[in-house]
């Protein structure tokens, strides 16, 4: 039998039906929430370092939310900061403002403690003014994003008048260092600080010096220490060595040496309880990091006096710091560092021991030279990580 197109469709309404019925009703379009432009403008005290960073800690997450760094606010001028940020209209918003890089909160005129800035985002751009009368002491401050420890502060985007690039500093500071007001500590400066303590900002993964440092410290293993990291730029390889080799070019590490001795070294000084003197600052680094710290330490022994010397490029031009080692009229006071790895390169270990030969030969020995061949070790972050805690147990004993 052959059914009438009108019959055919009265036989599919019923699944028709069931199809709809199954589906449920039709939903309506998503309503878009509209969104404000806000504008956070803070004025800071007078007394507050041009170089401050100036940091808002907030409950929305599109603001850093309530962990540090927070979001850090831009330079506009002499003690103005501000920050633009994009928020859903009707959204209810509170926030302190800290000077970021030390963790002091902003307190009122009388020193007494404020309450949290709040503000609900209207339609149209707006802008949150605040002025901030006075900053307190330093704290711990917020609690840290995960992975880093809870004792870091940043020094972003700082400028040099010996170097043309601006870089980050990272600063591990021991976990008493604000429940010892009166406490000083030693430095050590490390080279390539972005690989050091932050896996966000690695390129090949971390060394978690803040984490060793703050076990060993911990454990009695170490003398608490503050770790100064010194991100590298483009110009890493001119930086880090003080002779100019082809192909690679090179050649600038004097100038890095400036701005260390001269400019971060007092910075640091300044900002943090430090025991300044030579005896109690180190200088390390890895490949060329740690050929341009045996270079520096040798060049400014009134400055820097232990040494990491971390899988050195003892063969960059032509292996010239042998040169550099033998043509030393008297041997400086340096409490040295010198290790490589099995599996770094084909003349890796050679290389390391016409080094350590050159430095016997001074007059290093048992007393202030600790040579270490690290078997099956290859030239990488994560090998320098697994004997960091090592080199700074002979670079900071306890005392």
């Amino acid at each position: 039998m052959t059914l009438s197109y009108a019959a055919k469709w009265l036989l599919l309404i019923p699944l028709v039906g069931a199809v709809l019925a199954g589906c449920g009703a039709i939903e309506p379009a998503p309503q878009v929430v509209p969104h404000a432009s806000v504008t956070l403008l803070v004025t800071v005290p007078s007394d507050t370092p041009a170089d401050a960073v100036i940091s808002v800690v907030s409950s929305h997450a599109s603001l850093g939310g309530d962990t540090a760094p927070g979001f850090v606010l831009r330079r506009q001028g002499a003690g103005v900061y501000s920050g633009l940020v994009r928020l859903p209209v009707g959204t209810e918003v509170s926030f302190d403002v800290w000077q970021g890089d030390v963790w002091r909160p902003e307190l009122a005129a009388d020193g007494a403690p404020v309450s949290r800035h709040t503000f609900t985002v209207e339609e149209g751009d707006m802008t949150v003014p605040v002025t901030v009368a006075r900053w307190g002491a330093p704290s711990k401050g917020p609690a840290m994003k995960s992975g880093l420890t809870g004792l870091i502060r940043y020094h972003r985007g700082m400028s040099s008048k010996n170097l043309t690039r601006t870089r980050d500093i990272i600063v591990y500071l021991p976990p008493d260092y604000f429940d010892s007001p009166e406490r000083r500590y030693p430095v050590l400066y490390m080279h390539d600080g972005q690989n050091l303590m932050d896996a966000s900002t690695a390129n090949s993964g971390e060394w978690k010096v803040d984490e060793t440092a703050e076990q060993l410290i911990q454990a009695g293993a170490v003398e608490p220490v503050i770790i100064v990291g010194v991100a590298n730029s483009p110009d890493r390889i001119a930086e880090y060595t003080y002779k100019a080799t082809p192909p690679h070019g090179g050649g600038n590490a004097d100038a890095y040496g400036r701005f260390l001795v001269e400019e971060l070294k007092p910075l640091i000084d300044a900002r943090y309880r430090t025991r300044p003197g030579p005896g109690d600052t180190g200088l390390a680094g890895s490949s060329l990091g740690g050929l341009v710290s045996l270079y520096l330490g040798m060049k400014y022994p009134g400055t820097f006096t232990r040494l990491g010397v971390i899988s050195p490029s003892v063969w960059w031009a032509n292996k010239d710091i042998l040169t550099k080692v033998q043509a030393l009229d008297t041997k400086p006071s340096l409490q040295l560092w010198v290790d490589m790895g099995t599996s770094e390169s084909e003349n890796g270990i050679s290389d390391a021991r016409l080094l350590r030969d050159a430095l016997m030969a001074k007059g290093w020995g048992s007393g202030d030279l600790r040579y270490v061949e690290v078997e099956g070790a290859g030239h990488n972050e994560g090998a320098w990580a697994e004997r960091f805690g090592d080199v700074l147990r002979y670079l900071f004993p306890q005392r």
